[in-house]
This record gives structure tokens, sequence and C-alpha cells, in this order.
């Protein structure tokens, strides 16, 4: 049974990775680059962040940590790290897709999963996560196993090293405060300081100048004014006319960012605990001061909830991440800075998206459901609650390039 049931999947992953490994050779890999320069620094020296990529001109902008994960990258040619990323990037939205599907108790048969797939890729953040070579899909994938998978001696790590790798998976230790998961926001927090200090260990020098002078420097990344940036830092640097100051960035997306978590922390206690994971995602890039397009691959978890709920919602938010409004005004160049107000609501679209379906969230019965917990990506049959799953343990209860994309947002973030 299990060997009938790889087939397919295999299949799955090979076809997807075929398609989104053409049209990553088109974008280029930009971002992949980055993450190669940054491993290759680890190995030979230099100044992690006082250089840049000299294949793309883009700074390394994660945290030391990041660049030791990617040295495995640096080792190999870049074909094999591309085709190699690529594929574990597609079987991450695979097995992403799998993971929502179980947890709200639906089939997954392997047609639903290349149609999916397939379907996904037409969204702008998954199609601009592959093409620039990001980590994004991957990232998505290891926060909602850590979220949603059965409670284990490990849970809370995921959340840990995520954070690690991109900071803004700190937002989901709140979540896991807030929901009574205090033992595993314990086990985030720790994991997260092990990266850091494995960051001072391996780059003492690099790790330093992070950590006391890049962390909050968003211009480091690109244009924040860029359409591409849709962040509430973005909106207001565009609405601003300038960039936003930090108090005022801190003073508006905090609240936002607390007010998102409380709706999905209402979620989770009513037992809906997917939407609330999502939601968790949707405060994360509300509450970073840079989140462009393909950061919003949380639009993928988020439409298949939608789609099992509400029909209208979910073809209004699969329309947004297809259409990707953003790029309708003029853009670049500092040309975002000239919009009129009415230019700055498809400008907004992912962001104003995100708050809306918060909203939705937040009206009992409007868009909310109940999640199966301990569902894993993988294939086996699922469990029923109280009954034992895969394995033999309990099952919880249900609780401008040639494509139009900007230089701006390939800068790894």
């Amino acid at each position: 049974m299990d060997r009938v049931r790889r087939g397919p999947g295999l299949a799955v992953v090979v076809a997807l990775v075929a398609g989104a490994l053409a049209g990553g050779l088109a974008g280029g890999f930009p971002d992949l680059h980055v993450y190669r320069y940054g491993g290759d620094t680890v190995l030979h020296g230099g100044g992690l962040y006082d250089a840049d990529d000299p294949v793309t001109g883009y700074p390394f902008t994660y945290p030391p940590f990041a660049a030791l994960l990617m040295v495995p990258l640096a080792v190999v040619p870049g074909w094999v790290a591309a085709a190699a990323w690529t594929g574990a990037s597609t079987a991450a939205l695979v097995a992403t897709v799998a993971l929502v599907l179980r947890a709200q108790d639906r089939p997954v048969p392997a047609w639903l999963l290349v149609g999916t797939g397939v379907a996904a890729l037409g969204l702008e953040p998954v199609w601009q996560t592959l093409s620039f070579g990001q980590v994004n899909l991957l990232l998505v994938l290891a926060l909602l196993v850590d979220l949603l998978g059965p409670r284990r001696r490990w849970s809370g790590v995921l959340v840990g090293v995520a954070a690690g790798i991109k900071l803004t998976p700190l937002v989901l230790v709140v979540l896991l405060v807030l929901v009574g998961r205090r033992t595993d926001a314990g086990r985030a927090v720790a994991t997260f300081a092990v990266t850091v200090a494995l960051g001072f260990v391996a780059l003492p020098g690099p790790a330093a100048s992070y950590w006391t002078d890049g962390l909050l420097e968003a211009r480091r990344v690109g244009p924040p004014a860029l359409a591409h940036n849709q962040s509430v830092h973005g909106a207001l640097t565009r609405v601003l006319g300038e960039p936003a100051p930090v108090w005022l960035w801190l003073l508006v997306a905090g609240p936002v960012a607390l007010a998102v978590l409380a709706v999905a922390v209402r979620r989770w206690r009513d037992g809906d605990e997917l939407l609330a994971a999502c939601l968790a995602g949707i405060a994360m890039l509300v509450a970073s001061p840079v989140s462009w397009s393909h950061h919003w691959v949380w639009a993928v978890p988020l439409a298949l909830v939608l789609w099992g709920r509400s029909r209208l919602a979910a073809l209004a938010w699969t329309a947004v991440f297809v259409a990707r409004p953003f790029t309708w005004p003029p853009w670049a160049e500092g040309r975002e800075y000239d919009w009129r107000w009415f230019e700055h609501l498809p400008g907004n679209a992912y962001l104003l998206a995100g708050l809306a379906l918060t909203v939705a969230a937040a009206v009992p019965g409007a868009v909310s459901g109940r999640t199966r917990r301990g569902t894993g990506p993988g294939p086996g049959p699922s469990a029923t609650p109280g009954r034992p799953g895969p394995g033999g343990s309990p099952a919880a209860s249900p609780s401008p390039r040639s494509d139009g994309s900007p230089r701006g947002p390939g800068r790894a973030r």
C-alpha cells in the first residue's frame, strides 16, 4: 500500500520540480546565489555582511546561522544546487498541501495533489519563490508541522530553527504562549538561542555586526517603498513619501500584528488550529519591516482552508495572489511615492487581503472550522480521534526583468 501511495506522490514531485526548475532557470535563482555566497563565506572566510554576492550584487541579510546551513549549497556546482533546492521547495509545497488537506479530514489522492500543486504554481508568491530560489516554502512547511503535528518532546524546535534563519517566526512563540503551549514556546526560544550561539562560535565578527548594526536596517534588503514590499512598513513608507521612522512603524505594525495574533488565538481555542496557524503567518508578515510579495506563500494553505469553507472568499483570495494587483500602479525607481490615493488600494493588495481575512476570521462562523491535529504531511492512513494513528501513537482529538519582477525583492531576506 505504501509503495502504491509513494509512486504517484513521487511522480507529482518530479513533474512539479520539472516545471518549477524551468521557471527558476528563467528567473536566474538570484537569492539562491546569495545563499551560496553565504555558505562560501563560511568556508573560505570574508566579511559576510561587509560585501555583496559577486554574481547578483545583493547582500546576505539573514542571521549568521542561516549561512552555516547554506554550506552544502556552496560545495556543489550551481546547477546541482539549483536542482536540489528547487526539488526541496517543490516537495515542501506538495507536503504543505497534503498536510492542510489532512488537517481538514479530506482525502489526499494523487490527482488532487497534482491539480493543487499545479494550481499553486499560478500564485505569484509561489512562482516568485521558485524563480528566485527563496527559502519560503521550506519555512512554511516547517512551521505548520511544528504547530499542527502531534505533540512531541521536540515540539517547538522547528519554530526556533526557523527563527534562527529568518527571525520573524519568533512571532509564533507568542502564539504558543497565548494558547497554553508554554513548554513548546520555551523549546523554541532555547533553540533560537542555540542558533544565535552557533553563529557567534562559527562567525564571531559577522555575528557581532549583524546583531548590533544590521538587525533593523530594512533598507539594506532593498527600497522599502517598492510595491513588492507588502508590509505595514512598506505601506507607511509609500503613504508618507519617505521611509517610515522606526518608532512609527512599531507604533502601527505592533498593534496590528497583535490584533491578528489575538484573532489567531481565538480561533485556536475554538478548535480551528489550522486557520489560527495561518493567521499567525500573516502576523509575521505584518510585523516584519520588509515582506516581499514572495514571502506571502502563506497564501497557499490559506487558499486551501478557504476553498473548503467559503467558495466566494476562496475565489477572491486566490484572485488577489494570481493577479498581483500591487504591480498595477506605476512602481520601481520611487514611482510609488507619486501614487494617487486610490492606487494605494491595489498597491497594498496582499496586506489588505490579509487584514480583511483576519476581520472575517474574527466573525464567528464566517470562515471558521475545526482542525484535526496530529496530521503529518507524509503518506499514510488518517487517524481517527482517540484511535492509534500511523506508527501506533494515539491521535489527538480535533480541537524589472523579463518576467516583470523587480530586482529589489531578489535580495535574500
